[in-house]
């Protein structure tokens, strides 16, 4: 029954955490010390719970526990009449006597899991922290679940989330809304940090698995958060099409042995289709709101074209290599390059692609990528070169950490030499 109960608890944490969190944030304008306040309020909750049961309205339970604990450390640390006041602020006259509490404290709920998506996000932290601390206070995974979704040690793992709330402290970062003038930048921060996690998920880095499906669904999760905060962004529109639909194809991208199956090869009748149904209706809302040529709708518009296409020679190479012409173009970058190589040699040749990833070769920036080895040695297979081919082979199977990709790239290798 204590079991039970844990994993009741374990539960409710994943689900309840971030609007905990972002209420006690708004009461302390601190995170760190929000985030303790939420911890002791779950760990209360581990004692009394086994003993009394689940209440009816578990996230309220848990939050006013929290904001009682938050209101006896301000009491009793006598802090500075600011503080007070903010606290007074915050809790209003209906706070103080609806009998029905979580109505109470919805009220602002979505502007305070802004702030703090805004908060976890900000661009004074690191890139690594930001994806730690956001997967932390936003995402309700525990300091070990992060680890081992990144292959780093939990002592690492740690060291980020307590230095970037020591950062946001130190740097006096407010809990609070960015102006005007600011938005842009920091939600640019955040639809990198939530597009980091996803990708990770889809094609791991390193390790052993092609995929890590519960960094896909986290990242899915808070970005269909952040929409339904910020209704009228289209790049967080644009962000959520492109994930959800390369999350349709992540029951096809894997054999049950665990090798990757790549997209020309999957049998797209295992792709999920209401995922792609819910892409294609958020790409339809970065249309209506204006956003189409925003660097994540139009990767999602690439996708969309592979979604679209019931076999893999259906696929219009020519719209994808056009879509990927204009990405470049607003985001020019040597990998977008290196993608529309791929795009141009489908579409129009080998030795078309050929041509343009021969002029990345010298690119510093791709200078330990292992995919371009991996394209130029695909190119080259397809127009018969098969020694080089073979040479580029070995070398991305040597630059990559994954070893799933490893063993892929040396079996390629391995079938154009025989």
């Amino acid at each position: 029954m204590t079991a039970d109960i844990h994993r009741t608890i374990e539960a409710i944490w994943r689900i309840e955490s971030a609007k905990l969190i972002a209420i006690l944030a708004r009461m302390t304008r601190d995170v760190g010390l929000a985030e303790e306040l939420a911890q002791e309020a779950v760990t209360v909750a581990l004692e009394k719970w086994p003993a009394t049961g689940v209440p009816d309205n578990p996230g309220a339970w848990l939050t006013q526990t929290a904001k009682n604990r938050a209101i006896d450390i301000m009491r009793r640390g006598k802090l500075v009449d600011r503080k007070h006041e903010e606290l007074e602020q915050v809790m209003t006259e209906r706070e103080r006597t609806t009998p029905d509490f979580a109505a109470a404290v919805d009220d602002d709920i979505g502007d305070d899991l802004l702030r703090l998506v805004f908060t976890a996000c900000h661009p004074v932290l690191s890139t690594e922290s930001r994806v730690a601390l956001t997967l932390r206070l936003l995402g309700g995974l525990t300091v070990p679940e992060i680890a081992r979704a990144f292959l780093v040690s939990e002592p690492t793992i740690q060291q980020r989330i307590v230095r970037a709330k020591k950062t946001l402290a130190d740097a006096g970062v407010p809990f609070e809304m960015p102006l005007p003038a600011e938005r842009a930048e920091r939600l640019a921060s955040v639809l990198e940090v939530l597009y980091l996690i996803f990708n990770e998920g889809y094609s791991a880095t390193a390790g052993d698995d092609w995929m890590r499906p519960e960094l896909c669904n986290d990242a899915l999760r808070l970005g269909r958060i952040l929409v339904g905060l910020v209704a009228n962004e289209p790049e967080a529109f644009g962000l959520l099409a492109l994930m959800e639909i390369q999350a349709s194809r992540a029951g096809a991208r894997v054999s049950p042995q665990g090798d990757p199956i790549l997209l020309l090869e999957q049998d797209r009748l295992r792709w999920d289709r209401t995922a792609i149904g819910r892409g294609l209706a958020a790409l339809t809302r970065v249309e209506e709101l204006g956003g189409a040529n925003g660097p994540y709708a139009l990767q999602a518009a690439i996708a969309a074209c592979h979604a679209r296409a019931r076999t893999a020679g259906e696929t219009d190479w020519h719209q994808i290599a056009a879509i990927y012409g204009t990405l470049v173009q607003v985001v020019p970058s040597p990998v977008v390059e290196l993608n529309r190589a791929v795009a141009v040699g489908l579409a129009f040749g080998p030795a078309a692609g050929l041509a343009i990833v021969d002029a990345l070769v010298d690119e510093p920036a791709l200078a330990k990528y292992h995919l371009l080895p991996s394209v130029r040695g695909d190119l080259l297979a397809k127009l018969g070169r098969d020694g080089e081919a073979i040479r580029e082979l070995e070398r991305a199977a040597a630059l990559t950490r994954n070893e799933r990709e490893r063993k892929l790239l040396l079996e390629r290798a391995s079938a154009l030499r025989a």
